[in-house]
């Protein structure tokens, strides 16, 4: 039976809408495709960044933008010249407060750095972007899970993307038993909702699949308990632009296995020599 004659209901057909809408929005005119930039304000002390329009400066715990009528900036979609102060953008990209033409400005934080960042829906990797490859559902990856919180969050450094190292909070563990033995993860817990997230990486990560990729299970129930749906492991944002900073897995969140599931690369991509 294909997967469209199934039931909405049934896991194969659940995966499938959820694998059409991840790639609606990766590919959205101002999804992590059309990321072409992050600035950091440190290596642009004057405040020009030659990518983007307007005076862009550090001042305390904002940041202040400067533009003439030359710079061609709206702010909250009106014709912006003079000054304000502007505290980090948690919108989404499309709903930025500052825009220059259609490329959208984006302040943003980490670890007391400041950033601008640069969404372009002419960005080169989304016009070239042609899908994400990934492996069909397979019942098999569905297992049940545990999360087993620290009692207090814990702060290991791990590599980022961009080279650089920073802290990546971990509020737990989440184990679940896997083709008869018993695996563990440290996890992130949103502040917001409670839900899960961790960075993973397995034995296909470079060859068959991206280096690292993401797992979200959501929220766990009071006891702890929770569905993990490893066929719903997702590429991180920066498989789609080089732009993005990615923490890589942390100590012990390598799986000994091979996760053929999920998200695997964009398509057409390519396994790195070996």
């Amino acid at each position: 039976m294909s997967a469209d004659a199934l039931s909405p209901d049934d896991p194969a057909t659940a995966w499938k809408q959820w694998h059409e809408h991840r790639v609606a929005t990766v590919s959205a005119p101002y999804g992590p495709l059309s990321l072409t930039g992050t600035h950091w304000l440190a290596d642009y002390p004057e405040g020009r960044i030659p990518a983007v329009p307007g005076n862009w400066r550090v001042t305390g715990g904002a940041v202040t933008l400067t533009a003439g009528t030359e710079d061609g900036i709206l702010l909250d979609g009106e014709p912006f010249t003079g000054e304000a102060v502007l505290a980090t953008d948690d919108t989404p990209p499309s709903h930025s407060r500052v825009a220059a033409g259609d490329v959208r400005l984006v302040v943003m934080r980490r670890e007391g750095e400041w950033a601008v960042r640069a969404f372009d829906p002419a960005a080169a990797g989304r016009t070239a972007f042609t899908g994400i490859e990934a492996t069909p559902y397979d019942p098999a990856y569905a297992v049940a899970g545990r999360f087993s919180p620290y009692g207090e969050e814990r702060t290991v450094q791990v590599e980022n993307a961009d080279g650089r190292s920073r802290g990546l909070g971990l509020g737990g563990e989440l184990s679940f038993d896997f083709e008869g033995a018993r695996h563990a993860l440290q996890v992130a817990v949103d502040e917001d909702d409670g839900s899960l997230w961790a960075v993973i990486g397995d034995a296909t990560g470079g060859r068959s699949s991206y280096r690292f990729r993401f797992l979200k299970p959501g929220v766990p129930a009071a006891d702890g308990s929770i569905a993990v749906d490893l066929n719903r492991v997702q590429l991180p944002p920066c498989a789609f632009a080089d732009h993005f900073v990615c923490p890589f897995p942390p100590p012990g969140n390598t799986l000994p296995f091979e996760l053929a599931a999920g998200e695997r690369r964009l398509k057409g991509a390519l396994a790195p020599a070996i």
